[in-house]
């Protein structure tokens, strides 16, 4: 290729490349200063959390399902990989329509951060304020866009020939991008060190916080409740691999120093405002206590069980003068509030009933981990988690169900949802390839403050055979059980229900997640080999 032809190459292509770098540095740039500002504010108002959040407020129910089914616990770190390689295309060719026509990609480049603030100012607990941090980044990208183009479009004298032009002085154009990236990464990272630092009280204060001994401690697991079999989940869920839904994108780290609780509303005559400290004088009880998200398909892994250390949430509303409907109080339903705007809704009736429904501050025997909400979450055993299991709380307001819905249920989610009887097979595994002869098929069981009184298990569409169960540890936890099954050469399935403490049977139809939880029986999939 000839010199002349190269150079009619370069022209045809370097203002294009060159348009599309300086896009992308352009909103790099943006995103760093908007970070910085966002310490200002909160950590929800950076534009790619506030842009996060509002897509998940806005999308139907049935597309999170289908989100939490394909990408389980990472659906989070998918949607935000997603908007930021949405957003890269779009800095791209908002840099290669700015090389065209300015003005139109200046204003292209403004408009993202008005979407951001737009978003950040949609979500929960949003003041104005929140929408500052993407009106500078989206300020910062416009003005670096155009000192980038302007320097793309710069030509520079070419030696030797009088009156002749590159389409560009790269090098001069190569050392602004240079410098910008620069600049910008230290933005990024002063945010990212100040925002830490906000954080490392919170870890700090996590980290000297000792809980007190409770006044009721739970009784020890009682021997045999943990069946020990391979590929079986234990009885106590390790808090690493405890099942984590919510719609938090960024997982929010409070000080518990800091941090407070207020109880008001319909018929609370004594208003409390509390901090932790506060909470931990009071009596604190320990109970094994099996979660479960209402977004859990049929053998689905999103519940877990652990011991929560907490105080009684019943003595709470009490002392605050709350009546249940039973007795006349005027509110229905607790109306819990999280640090990051979510809110849910639980009927005053169930955890007033006697059950151990708690302010739990306390996991495992340690305090709550930041991703489990940390200082302090609602556990209400026998209901669903998006009606009752609200992490990093510091609101709980009396209301009615008439006057208020909460954040799922404006999302087509019901009102009230008690846990419904579900059995999983752990063992075999699905698919799975198993030798002849003696194969024991094990899992859990749970119907949570109705307890599990039966489990059977029938093979390829056979009787239904009743299952060994573990030692029952309340009825408020999951129960494992075993059936040990001969197994001959071929592929089987092999099916599993349970049957409440009340005498309800698992129904059999399979219905889907929304809008109170899925029913239907656990059905596996299993190949025996010859030999």
């Amino acid at each position: 290729m000839g010199s002349a032809q190269k150079e009619r190459s370069g022209g045809r292509w370097a203002p294009a490349a060159g348009g599309a770098v300086s896009g992308l540095v352009s909103a790099f740039a943006g995103l760093a200063v908007a970070e910085l500002a966002a310490v200002a504010v909160r950590p929800e108002a950076a534009p790619l959390t506030a842009v996060g959040g509002a897509v998940v407020d806005r999308t139907p129910a049935a597309v999170k399902e289908w989100a939490i089914r394909a990408f389980g616990t990472s659906d989070k770190l998918v949607l935000t990989l997603g908007i930021t390689v949405v957003l890269a295309l779009l800095a791209a060719g908002t840099g290669i329509l700015a090389v065209r026509r300015l003005r139109a990609g200046l204003a292209l480049a403004a408009a993202v951060g008005v979407i951001g603030a737009v978003a950040a100012l949609s979500r929960p607990e949003a003041t104005w304020k929140d929408a500052l941090p993407s009106l500078a980044g989206g300020a910062v990208a416009a003005g670096t866009l155009y000192l980038l183009v302007t320097a793309l479009r710069r030509p520079r004298p070419t030696p030797g020939r009088p009156g002749g032009t590159w389409p560009m002085d790269r090098r001069g154009f190569g050392r602004l991008v240079a410098a910008t990236v620069a600049a910008s990464a230290a933005a990024g990272l002063a945010g990212r060190r100040l925002g830490a630092h906000g954080s490392a009280r919170a870890t700090v204060s996590r980290a000297d916080l000792v809980l007190p001994p409770p006044a009721v401690p739970a009784p020890p697991v009682p021997a045999g409740a943990d069946l020990r079999i391979p590929g079986l989940s234990p009885f106590l869920t390790p808090t690493g691999d405890f099942y984590r839904v919510d719609t938090a994108l960024v997982v929010p780290r409070v000080d518990a120093d800091t941090w407070r609780l207020t109880l008001h509303g319909d018929g609370v005559t004594r208003p409390l405002t509390l901090g932790l400290r506060d909470l931990l004088a009071r009596p604190l009880v320990e109970h094994d206590i099996t979660l479960t998200c209402v977004s859990n398909e049929v053998g689905g892994p999103y519940a877990g069980n652990a011991r929560w250390l907490g105080v009684r949430l019943a003595d709470l509303l009490r002392e605050a003068g709350v009546r249940p409907p039973s007795e006349g109080g005027p509110a229905d339903q607790l109306v819990a509030g999280s640090v990051d705007g979510m809110t849910i809704g639980t009927p005053v009736e169930t955890v007033m009933d006697g059950r151990d429904a708690l302010l739990a501050v306390g996991m495992n025997g340690a305090p709550l981990p930041f991703a489990h909400g940390f200082p302090v979450r609602m556990v209400v055993p026998g209901l669903y988690g998006y009606v009752s299991a609200c992490k990093w709380l510091r609101e709980l307001r009396l209301t009615t169900f008439a006057a208020y819905d909460a954040y799922w249920v404006r999302r087509s989610w019901a009102q009230q949802a008690a846990v419904k009887t579900q059995s999983r097979i752990d063992t075999p595994r699905p698919f799975a390839d198993a030798a002849p002869g003696r194969v024991a098929v094990a899992g859990v069981a749970w119907a949570q403050h109705r307890g599990i009184a039966r489990v059977e298990v029938r093979a390829d569409g056979g009787p239904w055979r009743a299952a060994s169960l573990a030692a029952a540890d309340g009825v408020d936890t999951w129960r494992q059980w075993v059936w040990p099954w001969d197994a001959t050469p071929g592929p089987h399935t092999l099916e599993v229900r349970a049957t409440d403490g009340t005498g309800q049977v698992q129904p059999g139809t399979r219905t889907g997640t929304i809008p109170d939880g899925a029913t239907g029986w656990h059905t596996i999939t299993v190949n025996v080999r010859s030999s």
